[in-house]
């Protein structure tokens, strides 16, 4: 899949709900210039393009699959690495978009929550949500190069940090998933659970 791929995935998706192409063609332009910022090592379209990938091998299990793509596509179109609140002004600009596009207020509704989800990376009552969240920490149970790669993205995107702040945080974040549940639904625990924990320890150990 490629950047064009994921571009017609958005603009037919949203053509299902207005014949505004205009609109959905600069609603695209807007996600595309906000995961292509040089500073995105990590959280950029491959990443949405690799979301795709997974979500490719659970759709059967989607109920909403709409709002779910709509999560993926906007899900990280807010990053700060310096804030907390990135879900959060990532679900805002969703809605005003969304609705905008006259997109179904239920179908927004969901995808709001959805991306919302992403921040604590804990268990919903949404099994949606916890495909999503599953589709996005996917990277954690990869084989162990391209979980260097993203190791290596994720740094360069802290790298205002000094390595004495950078891993003493991110080494609270590693402890944090490994003591909770890594995979929400067990069609991903079962695909990659144990690669991510061996994963996570080797990073783990390379940052003390």
């Amino acid at each position: 899949m490629h950047q064009n791929s994921i571009k017609e995935k958005y603009i037919t998706l949203l053509s299902t709900f207005t014949e505004d192409i205009n609109l959905i063609e600069k609603n695209w332009l807007e996600i595309e210039k906000a995961y292509s910022s040089p500073k995105r090592k990590y959280h950029n379209l491959k990443h949405i393009e690799n979301m795709m990938i997974e979500l490719k091998e659970v759709e059967n299990d989607i109920e909403n699959k709409e709002a779910v793509v709509l999560a993926i596509y906007y899900h990280d179109i807010i990053y700060n690495p310096l804030k907390n609140n990135n879900e959060l002004k990532s679900a805002e600009l969703a809605v005003k978009r969304l609705a905008e596009l006259g997109i179904d207020k239920i179908i927004i509704k969901e995808c709001e929550r959805h991306i919302i989800s992403t921040k604590s990376h804990e268990a919903t009552s949404s099994m949606d949500s916890n495909y999503l969240i599953d589709i996005d920490m996917a990277i954690l149970g990869k084989e162990w190069s391209t979980y260097q790669e993203y190791m290596e993205g994720v740094r360069a995107e802290y790298s205002i940090y000094p390595d004495f702040i950078y891993n003493k945080g991110r080494k609270k974040v590693l402890n944090h998933f490994l003591n909770g549940d890594l995979f929400l639904t067990s069609t991903f625990q079962k695909k990659y659970e144990d690669q991510a924990q061996k994963n996570i320890k080797n990073e783990i150990a390379l940052l003390s």
